[in-house]
Parts: structure tokens; C-alpha cells; sequence
């Protein structure tokens, strides 16, 4: 009887280190947002990697926050941290640029944590002085770590020998998801990303901070004989002033956001499709419980 490995490995850290591109790496596939700006991981995502005898769901969490400024970001830190509670690996993902004091939450936990955990250090493609070494040195007087990976989640330098210590550490079990799914979430979720994706992307300060997408209408139909996706979305803003940015004057702000966002849910579902974007204003959402349970951070 052939054996079958299953098994959570869950990736966290601290915004802005690369964890978002280390999964999609690993499964090959365009789960997660990917953006310069901190922040850009709001939920927590599972991404799976499925074989005939294995199947690895890879969890993508939130940057972690020292100092939550709103209910939202506690929210956030809560998906971080409930992590360590389901993992049967956890990749720590540093890069050779971050400062730890040594005093850090996620430092206990990483003590605490009784399975196997990998200190994965990035960026090393842009290691010109050799600080990596130095940074592992540093990391391995704070936790015992069973692996200690230097990668470029960008580049895919050594993501495959990361993997493949991941299948070696992975406990024996039943598949959790269908295999052909690529993902937990539903194909709304993914529109709704990579809208907000293309607002960090297109606007500037705070902006894209306040805004949260929410998928009202997705449904598929036919033109011209091909697969056509029509989809309505509406962009939540946390102040009046922040609409008209949105926006833009005479509409060239979100008509540009429009096409970029289209262009990418075509490039990601491999079908036509029309999208249409509503702005509307929902004062202080990101303390607002209400809200933040309709918009999926709290239950």
C-alpha cells in the first residue's frame, strides 16, 4: 500500500519579507498578492500542492504587527498567530535587511512550538555584503530550528530544495482538499485580491490602506460562443475624502484601475471578461465589527 503524506505548512513573519512570494513559488500558481507596500496579506490563504501521494496545503498569513492601530490589523495578527495552533511545519521567513530586538511575541512562539520549523532567510539576491550568514547566526541563538534555508523566494533560488525537505518532514495522512483544487478560496476572493492588488499599486499614502474590495455579482456566461466573466465590485473607503481619489477627475483614476484589474482576472482565469467598479464610503470599517465580519476578518 502506497503511503500518503499530508500536512499544514504555514509560513509567517513580519510584513514585507517575502511570504507571499515564497508560496506562490512553491505552488507554482499566483496565490497571493504580491506588493512592495506592508500589509498587502490581509487573510489568512491555503495554497495546495497536490500529487498522487501527497498533498501539501501551504498557509500564507499576514504580516505580523507589533502595534495594531486598528481592529482590522488585530484581526490580522490573529490569522498570523493561529498559525502555530494547526501547523505540522512552519516556515519562519526573515530576509537579511530585518531588525529583531529578541523580545518579539512571535519569538516565544516559535519556542513553544513543538514541530518541525525551518528558518527560510531572503532576499539573497540582493546579499552583496554576505549578511545572511551573520543574520542565521543571530536567529539560531534565539530558536532551535530543524532546517535553515537561504533562498530568493523572487528568483526561486533554493525554493526547491525547500520543498523537497518539506515532503521529507511531512507526517503521513489523508488528503484535506480535493486534488484538483488549487486553493480554499473561492473564485470571488481571488477578484476581489487582485482589485485591491492593482489599488496599492495605483494609488498613493494612506489610500489604498482604507480600501477593501468585496465581490458583489460574478457570474459567467457566453458571447460570441466563448466563456464571458461578468463581475460587479464594489471598493469600501473608510472616509469621504478618500472617494473622489478613488475616483479621479473625470473618472481616470478608477477607468485605469479598471483595466489593470481586468487585464489581470483575464491573465488569471484565462477568460474575457467585463468587470464594473462601485465606490462606496463606510466610515472607520476597520474598527467597525460589523464590517470586519462582513469583509471576512472576524467570524
Amino acid at each position: 500500500m502506497n503511503v500518503h503524506k499530508s500536512g499544514f505548512v504555514n509560513i509567517i513573519g513580519n510584513p514585507n519579507v517575502g511570504k507571499s512570494t515564497l508560496m506562490n513559488a512553491l505552488v507554482g500558481e499566483k496565490m497571493s498578492i504580491i506588493n512592495s507596500k506592508p500589509q498587502t496579506t490581509r487573510h489568512r490563504i491555503f495554497g495546495l500542492l497536490s500529487e498522487e501521494d501527497y498533498q501539501v496545503v501551504f498557509s500564507d498569513t499576514p504580516g505580523i504587527i507589533d502595534s495594531p492601530s486598528y481592529g482590522m490589523q488585530s484581526s490580522m495578527n490573529k490569522f498570523a498567530f493561529s498559525s502555530f495552533e494547526d501547523a505540522d511545519i512552519i516556515l519562519f521567513v526573515t530576509d537579511i535587511y530585518e531588525k529583531y530586538s529578541g523580545e518579539e511575541p512571535v519569538i516565544k512562539s516559535l519556542n513553544n512550538a513543538t514541530v518541525p520549523k525551518y528558518l527560510i532567510i531572503n532576499k539573497i539576491d540582493m546579499d552583496k555584503d554576505e549578511k545572511a550568514d551573520a543574520v542565521a547566526k543571530i536567529w539560531e541563538e534565539r530558536v532551535v530550528f530543524n532546517e535553515v534555508f537561504f533562498i530568493s523566494a523572487d528568483k526561486k533560488t533554493n525554493t526547491e530544495g525547500l520543498l523537497n525537505q518539506v515532503l521529507t518532514d511531512l507526517p503521513e495522512g489523508p488528503p484535506y482538499y480535493p486534488k484538483d483544487e488549487l486553493s480554499d478560496k473561492t473564485e470571488r476572493f481571488f477578484v476581489s485580491e487582485i482589485i485591491r492588488e492593482k489599488i496599492l499599486t495605483n494609488y498613493k499614502q494612506e489610500v489604498p490602506y482604507s480600501c477593501e474590495v468585496v465581490v458583489s455579482r460574478f457570474k459567467e456566461e457566453e458571447k460570441n460562443g466563448a466563456p464571458l466573466l461578468m463581475i460587479w465590485a464594489d471598493i469600501y473607503v473608510d472616509r469621504k475624502s478618500q472617494k473622489p481619489i478613488i475616483i479621479g477627475k473625470a473618472g481616470e483614476a478608477i477607468k485605469k484601475l479598471g483595466i489593470a484589474s481586468r487585464l489581470e482576472i483575464e491573465s488569471f482565469f484565462g477568460k474575457h471578461t467585463f468587470l464594473d467598479l462601485n465606490v462606496k464610503i463606510k466610515e472607520n470599517w476597520r474598527n467597525d465589527e460589523r464590517m470586519l465580519k462582513h469583509f471576512g476578518y472576524e467570524e
